[in-house]
């Protein structure tokens, strides 16, 4: 579902160039749950943009859903955001003026729907993350547990194959961390979407499949969590 093929990124930082990424290979496949750790600076949060295209590579190829990317132009991306990717962000990123039912609304208002069935997926999305009592609420009225639940319904409301996870507990107490990861991996598993999530937290990361651990621009080894084991 995600491929890179020796894709790196270098910055320009005066006349030197900075690696956050160097040649990584990788292949994340369909229904697959996957986190990338390490400390700050080591290329995750940079391998993500990548994907999500809000960074193009200085190198490489990417391939998602079998199609290659090289060639994408800024509206490829568009639709790539719109019809295969999801995207959660530490910061919530909801709109401020719209209610819980019309930020989970707008992905799927942006690509054109319109009527009764927006209203009643993005109704239906929020029960799946326990909101829907809360949908008339705006963003200031909710919890930042309760913020990222509706940040979740939104980046599945289109029914996403990749669900890309930026540090989505973050900004969250460890029990409300805990509450969001177990949310996304449920939610995921169930409808056979890809995740790719980075986090600094191993409670997070055990969510997962399996856990990268990153450093210095490069994929350092690769360890199976007791979620996909079974191990308790």
């Amino acid at each position: 579902m995600v491929k890179l093929a020796r894709l790196s990124k270098t910055y320009a930082r005066g006349e030197a160039g900075v690696a956050a990424l160097h040649e990584v290979t990788l292949e994340v496949g369909r229904g697959e749950f996957c986190a990338f750790v390490g400390p700050s600076g080591c290329g995750k949060s940079t391998l993500l943009n990548l994907v999500g295209g809000l960074d193009q590579p200085s190198s490489g190829e990417l391939f998602l859903d079998g199609r290659a990317t090289t060639a994408f132009t800024s509206h490829d991306w568009t639709v790539v955001r719109r019809e295969v990717l999801g995207i959660v962000f530490q910061a919530f990123h909801l709109v401020p003026g719209l209610t819980a039912l019309e930020n989970v609304a707008l992905p799927l208002m942006l690509r054109g729907e319109r009527g009764g069935a927006v209203t009643r997926r993005a109704e239906d999305v929020l029960e799946s993350v326990q909101m829907a009592r809360r949908r008339h609420h705006r963003p200031g009225e909710l919890s930042g547990g309760e913020q990222q639940r509706v940040a979740i319904a939104r980046a599945l409301a289109h029914r996403p194959k990749v669900l890309l996870a930026d540090e989505p507990t973050g900004n969250l107490d460890s029990h409300q961390g805990a509450e969001i990861m177990t949310l996304i991996r449920s939610l995921a598993k169930a409808g056979g979407v890809t995740v790719l999530l980075v986090t600094h937290s191993q409670t997070a990361a055990q969510c997962a499949d399996y856990i990268w651990t990153m450093q210095d621009g490069r994929l350092v080894s690769r360890t199976l969590t007791s979620a996909l084991t079974g191990v308790a």
